[in-house]
């Protein structure tokens, strides 16, 4: 089977070209092949499919096996990968994702994608639909025990559902020890990605992200989404400017419109090509796919 390996400012996955391959049992084979020793190591994996609604389709699966509903780092992989992998000419795209269809802008320099801009459509805030097991209208700001020590939390669903907290010194946290409470929390039927952010100026934020399924990541997309809206709501920045977001992998540039839109613009990176062995695969016996 061939594949891609690409990454977003370090949120790095393995991509599967669906119309010339085919995965049967795709929550194994993200489990086998993102384990860093005895696989290709990844945050996961993400089949590129044909789509009836869409140009394209995503699946996307976490490294635990767990399918997920979005991530913003590998849709503007995506964008990068069909236009010069031929899969398309078009410079405006759209996908199609378990939450809902995303539209790409592609930036493209010199017949390659500089960037791309990804419509994220609205944040979700109700806390039912998020999900948060709560009755209030919005959770913004709400003191959470986690693991003994009281956090301020905010909750955001970008197709995914995130808790941010806004915390000094983010460098120190061992999120190791602390992201597993927060992403089991029971506040979450569904787990939680949690995003730590630092606040530098009213424009710039700096973040870590614990997400569910796969740990501490370099970076992600609809989490620094989240974030974005959760400083707004917040008063610490302002609806319809641009927030620089600093990430272990590097900058995402997010805009949270008055009409509730979410816009982020970033880079995408191929890393290689190769071909995995199907024979052992389908012989590898330790592994466990997580379910929730």
């Amino acid at each position: 089977m061939k594949f891609t390996k690409m990454h977003g400012i370090g949120n790095d996955y393995i991509y599967i070209n669906c119309f010339e391959e085919k995965v049967a049992e795709p929550e194994k084979v993200s489990v086998v092949l993102s384990d860093v020793r005895k696989g290709i190591g990844s945050d996961g994996l993400v089949l590129i499919m044909p789509s009836d609604i869409a140009d394209f389709r995503m699946r996307i699966f976490n490294a635990d096996g767990s399918e997920a509903m979005m991530c913003g780092n590998a849709t503007r992989c995506i964008g990068k990968y069909v236009y010069e992998k031929g899969l398309t000419e078009k410079t405006n795209i759209t996908l199609e994702t378990n939450s809902g269809i995303k539209i790409l802008k592609l930036n493209i320099i010199d017949g390659k994608v500089e960037s791309v801009t990804v419509d994220m459509g609205r944040a979700i805030l109700v806390p039912k639909d998020i999900p948060v097991n709560s009755k209030l209208e919005r959770f913004i700001d709400q003191p959470v025990e986690v693991n003994g020590q009281i956090y301020n939390m905010t909750c955001v669903s970008m197709g995914n559902p995130h808790s941010v907290i806004f915390t000094d010194n983010i460098d120190s946290l061992d999120l190791e020890k602390i992201g597993p409470h927060f992403e089991n929390h029971e506040l979450f039927p569904n787990r939680v990605n949690t995003e730590f952010i630092e606040v530098i100026n009213d424009h710039t934020l700096k973040m870590r992200v614990w997400e569910r399924g796969s740990g501490e990541t370099f970076a992600c997309g609809t989490g620094a989404c989240a974030s974005a809206v959760a400083a707004v709501l917040n008063g610490i920045c302002r609806h319809d400017e641009k927030i620089l977001i600093h990430l272990r992998g590097g900058d995402l540039a997010i805009t949270y419109n008055s009409d509730e839109t979410v816009i982020m613009e970033g880079p995408a990176e191929f890393i290689c090509d190769g071909t995995v062995d199907d024979e052992y695969i389908n012989s590898a016996k330790e592994y466990v796919v997580c379910r929730s």
